[in-house]
């Protein structure tokens, strides 16, 4: 018997508060949905690369043990920078998705042009530096660790040579070849570095050959600016040491990784959606050191000497505490010219800007 054609017949008084506990269920369950803050994740990378979008994942796993069920989240992996992110980014604005962190420099255009079309979504771009009302910049101060690492591998090094897979010539990646060089060139005048660009965030493949290419040029202490773990593999088959990028990269190297430079999201996601939730969100830029906890170290390897641990957690300490900045005067560029005098330390935006080699390292920075 239809219920619609017989709009008029009665109901017993079970099957009336059976129909309103259902209509309370389905009202509560609609609100529930409703109340939920959906959270967006734009990768670079695949979660599996055990390097950068690893552990940028690991934020957000970090954020769903904080909110559990007040939260629903949605990640795609494996973006590419340009078109195919303003895409990816206008499908989350679009299914209804409050705060979208997109997670790599080449995102910045894509999110801001995004971001004009949404204005009340909320957009957090990490390692950009173009801001909007409803855009915010977030990043880690990677130098920092880099330096420090540089400390450990120009005391290791027994070739004096080092070789650093580099992805692409942005400040962020200049900056870091820069620390990690005055690191070494700190405790040991004779090091040398020699720099392999691979023109990819991610590519194993090119990696390895990166890599491989750098140990048969002398280099026995390997940093990295890509994400996977192929250099930390091939350090540890051919005895050498590398640095890990991004995550700890040590049970792809358990002798051959000296420490590894650990990206700590998960906090600032937490703070960052909490703020959403609490209506207090606005636009800013963020760029955490190791004092602020978004860079951690490693355990150091067991085969670093007790006073080369010393002078590195010195460094660490001091560069925490504000004492030791890594770029700090005089310093030269490359071809010479003086860019700090004595004692002064570089500002936020000259280092921001970086594009140039500091004196002593050879070969030219690829354009």
């Amino acid at each position: 018997m239809s219920l619609m054609k017989h709009s008029k017949m009665k109901y017993s008084k079970p099957i009336v508060g059976a129909l309103a506990a259902l209509a309370l269920a389905v009202g509560a369950a609609s609100a529930l949905a409703a109340d939920k803050v959906k959270v967006g994740f734009v990768y670079v990378g695949p979660i599996g690369d055990h390097g950068w979008s690893y552990q940028h994942h690991e934020g957000l796993k970090a954020l769903k043990a904080k909110f559990g069920d007040k939260i629903e989240t949605t990640h795609v992996e494996k973006v590419s920078e340009g078109p195919d992110a303003e895409r990816v980014i206008q499908q989350l604005a679009a299914k209804g998705h409050k705060i979208i962190f997109t997670t790599s420099f080449g995102y910045m255009n894509p999110t801001l042009k995004v971001a004009k079309r949404f204005p009340k979504v909320m957009f957090e771009h990490s390692t950009g530096f173009k801001r909007a009302k409803n855009v915010s910049t977030y990043n880690i101060r990677f130098y920092e660790g880099r330096y420090v690492a540089g400390i450990i591998a120009g005391k290791m090094t027994k070739s004096n040579t080092i070789g650093y897979i580099a992805s692409f010539p942005i400040p962020e990646v200049v900056m870091g070849i820069n620390a990690a060089y005055l690191g070494a060139k700190s405790v040991n005048p004779n090091v040398k570095f020699k720099v392999i660009w691979v023109s990819t965030w991610f590519d194993p493949g090119k990696e390895a050959d990166a890599a491989k290419a750098l140990t048969d040029q002398g280099a026995d202490v390997l940093f990295q600016h890509t994400d996977s773990p192929a250099a930390m593999k091939l350090a540890e088959q051919k005895g050498k040491f590398a640095i890990g990028q991004a995550s700890n990269m040590g049970a792809f190297g358990p002798k051959a990784q000296l420490t590894a430079l650990v990206n700590n999201w998960g906090p600032y996601y937490i703070k960052r959606v909490q703020a959403v939730m609490d209506g207090t969100w606005k636009s800013g830029d963020t760029w955490g050191g190791i004092d602020s906890g978004m860079l951690k170290f490693a355990a150091w390897n067991k085969a670093i000497p007790a006073d080369v641990v010393k002078l590195a957690e010195a460094a660490r300490d001091q560069i925490s505490s504000g004492k030791l900045h890594p770029f700090t005067g005089p310093m030269k560029k490359q071809d010479g010219t003086m860019f700090l005098k004595a004692g002064e330390k570089i500002s936020d935006r000259a280092l921001s800007g970086m594009n140039f080699y500091v004196e002593g390292l050879d070969g030219k920075l690829s354009k």
